[in-house]
């Protein structure tokens, strides 16, 4: 039998969403209802479907939907055919109160089916209904809404029991559209019951309410009659496009910031974008450009217009959800609102620069930083003696005395009234603060830099400096929270030290720092003293979770990356190196029967009680195979052990492939474990020497199946 399909549109109006929840929420509605629909039978697991998110609306429309769903032949299992079928083949009780309670009491033992001793009904399962499905796909998608906040809220008036009941969703919902084709599916959720009517734009609306005659015309009526553009992918283009063309037609090559985040908010804010062009006194711009683009797009969701060179202009973009005939009024007040704004950075700015940097240092002094670590002073201490450590092996008594200077001032502008207001600025503030005390310039852009790498992709440090003390800032407070017991759970990490191991992690690789992560850990425990209740060990291997899990991501096979890191490298910027040339040595045909020989001999060597011998008397082999291995390991050591030296890790591992033979010859041959004392102790010292030779650039022993 073919059953008819249409498209199926459903759409839940309520009131304003929250901005920044908007994209992923819409996403969520439309994909939850899909797959909803597939898993019973009503479409098809990759039906086309259209999402719609507005400021006022979630919706979808998902193409070829059935209105019933196919009857399906299900083969359902009963019991054991011992227990459900007597001696004379008739049914047991035990059977035929299982077919009553599957409402198949009628069916003859000859009607079913017996597989393996097993006893099966084979029966027809009737397809849901639409009405049935889209309940169902409805309610599941409801409570599956990554909702940030749930809003609780009393039934409409309207209801059957006003005041009574409590509804709780992420916005009061006081619409619900569910149409298949032109028929309403009828559904109810929110305390609402499917229609086909739906509101247009609060104040662009040819008609406010629309009357939908079929699921399909919705996108298009909305558009013309209701003046909402429902689609959030199309409305975010629509602002991209206008915003270049607003930009494009002042001229001087300027252009708006580019803000992904900023952009999705003011998507998930209008229905119907229109960008207009306004303006600031250019006074302001001897503020600081951070502050300003800062207090235009936090505060107000405008697009700051910038130069070709980068440097803000006294022009910004505005996104109006009206589109009136004459802008002049939605311009002015868009003007007068920002102007206090920048006014009031302006003032911060101004008073902030009274003071230096240097005369808030006591200040920190009262400014707690953990109840069990102290002050941001003492902070402030633990660090500048961290930066002095560091700096003293990176670039001797100039670069240690320039980072501990920077780490006394770093944390100065926390107190500043700027960094009070828009915390986002802390770093960026103390540069342009430190450059107006007459600091130089080494000592400014460390300041801003500390709190570098922030993020996944961010830049690194400027200098030296600045890399010191990011070193520094971040092993104390790695160090410090791991030493109190402050250790990140499973999913709740508050102080952000998964991200303060991966930025030491970049530190050290990428500046590729001739610093042991053993030794900075130990030099970073010092100046807390006391405070160090627990034991720091942990940190290291934490240190090592996140570097192998970013070794994973960037494409290494988890297989090498334990390879290389169970020898605990001491330079990390070593590590990509060393997987290199694991990668290359797996790829040898010998390499196979290497690993699993390697794993072999690490097998042996763990179960000698006592010191493992270490030297070989050549006099004392005795057997042509392990004479054999002894003269192979004389030549093809020294050339490892000369590459690995040499930093050539490559070379080192490949110049083990001629030891395959001679190690197969060995074990083929040769009985490790002789009775006689002295000949085992010789062998087991020649398996010693393999070992080491084998195991320099890493483990290969982790790389045997």
């Amino acid at each position: 039998m073919t059953i008819s399909t249409a498209p199926l549109l459903i759409e839940l109006f309520v009131e304003e969403l929250p901005p920044k929840a908007l994209k992923k929420l819409g996403q969520a509605f439309a994909s939850h209802l899909s797959s909803s629909l597939a898993a019973q039978g009503l479409c098809g697991q990759n039906a086309p479907t259209t999402v719609f998110a507005s400021p006022r609306r979630l919706g979808a429309l998902i193409e070829g939907v059935a209105a019933q769903g196919q009857d399906q032949s299900v083969l359902q299992k009963l019991m054991p055919a011992a227990v459900g079928v007597a001696a004379d083949g008739s049914a047991t009780p035990a059977l035929i109160k299982k077919l009553l309670a599957l409402g198949a009491g009628d069916t003859p033992v000859s009607a079913l089916k017996t597989e393996a001793g097993v006893l099966f009904l084979d029966r027809v399962v009737k397809g849901a209904s639409l009405a049935q499905a889209a309940q169902i796909a409805l309610d599941d998608t409801l409570a599956q809404l990554p909702i940030p906040k749930v809003m609780h809220y009393q039934l409409s008036k309207n209801c059957e029991y006003p005041g009574w009941s409590t509804v709780g969703f992420v916005r009061p919902a006081h619409g619900l559209v569910a149409l298949h084709g032109e028929h309403i599916v009828p559904i109810a959720a929110l305390g609402l019951q499917a229609g086909r009517s739906t509101q247009g734009h609060r104040f662009e609306a040819v008609q406010a309410t629309l009357s939908l005659v079929h699921a399909s015309e919705y996108e298009a009526r909305l558009e013309t009659q209701g003046a909402v553009i429902a689609s959030f992918a199309k409305r975010r283009a629509m602002i991209v496009n206008q915003l270049a063309a607003a930009a494009q037609a002042l001229g001087h090559g300027v252009k708006p910031i580019d803000d992904d985040a900023l952009l999705d908010e003011v998507t998930a804010l209008v229905e119907r974008p229109n960008v207009l062009v306004c303006q600031f006194d250019q006074a302001f711009l001897e503020v600081p450009q951070e502050c300003l683009i800062l207090t235009m797009k936090a505060n107000q969701k405008y697009f700051p217009l910038l130069n070709p060179n980068g440097t803000l202009t006294h022009q910004f973009l505005i996104v109006s959800n009206i589109a009136p005939t004459d802008p002049a009024l939605v311009i002015g007040g868009n003007e007068r609102v920002v102007r206090p704004r920048l006014a009031d950075a302006q003032f911060f700015f101004n008073q902030d620069r009274k003071k230096s940097l240097a005369s808030r240092i006591a200040g920190l002094g009262k400014v707690v930083y953990h109840n069990k670590l102290g002050t941001q002073g003492e902070r402030t201490d633990r660090v500048s003696a961290i930066a002095h450590a560091i700096g003293m092996q990176l670039g001797g008594n100039n670069l240690a005395h320039q980072a501990q200077h920077a780490a006394l001032l770093a944390k100065c502008d926390l107190l500043t009234d700027m960094v009070a207001e828009f915390p986002e600025l802390q770093g960026t503030m103390g540069r342009y603060y430190a450059l107006h005390d007459g600091e130089d310039a080494a000592t400014a852009d460390a300041i801003e830099d500390h709190y570098k790498p922030r993020f996944a992709g961010d830049a690194l440090p400027r200098g030296a400096v600045g890399t010191v003390l990011a070193l520094a800032d971040k092993l104390e407070t790695l160090v410090g929270l791991f030493g109190v017991g402050a250790l990140p759970t499973g999913d709740k990490d508050p102080f952000a030290l998964r991200r303060h191991a991966l930025g030491v992690i970049r530190l050290l690789i990428e500046n590729k720092l001739p610093l042991s992560l053993n030794a900075l850990i130990d030099t970073s425990c010092k100046p807390f003293g006391a405070l160090i209740t627990h034991p720091v060990a942990a940190l290291l291997h934490f240190i090592n979770e996140r570097l192998a899990g970013q070794l994973r991501e960037q494409g290494h096979s988890a297989l090498a990356v334990d390879a290389v890191l169970s020898l605990s490298p001491p330079l990390l910027h070593e590590i990509a190196p060393r997987l290199a040339a694991v990668k290359a040595f797996s790829d040898l045909a010998q390499a196979p029967a290497l690993a699993a020989a390697n794993k072999r001999v690490g097998n042996i060597l763990k179960k000698i009680e006592g010191t493992v011998p270490s030297a070989v008397n050549a006099a004392l082999l005795q057997e042509p195979a392990e004479q054999a291995l002894y003269a192979a390991l004389q030549i093809a050591a020294p050339i490892a052990q000369t590459s690995f030296a040499a930093g050539h890790y490559t070379a080192s591992l490949q110049a083990l492939a001629a030891l395959k033979a001679p190690v197969d010859a060995f074990f083929d041959s040769v009985m490790v474990n002789a009775d006689d004392a002295a000949l085992r102790a010789n062998r087991q010292g020649l398996l010693a020497q393999l070992h080491l030779a084998m195991n320099q650039v890493a483990d290969l022993s982790k790389l045997a199946a």
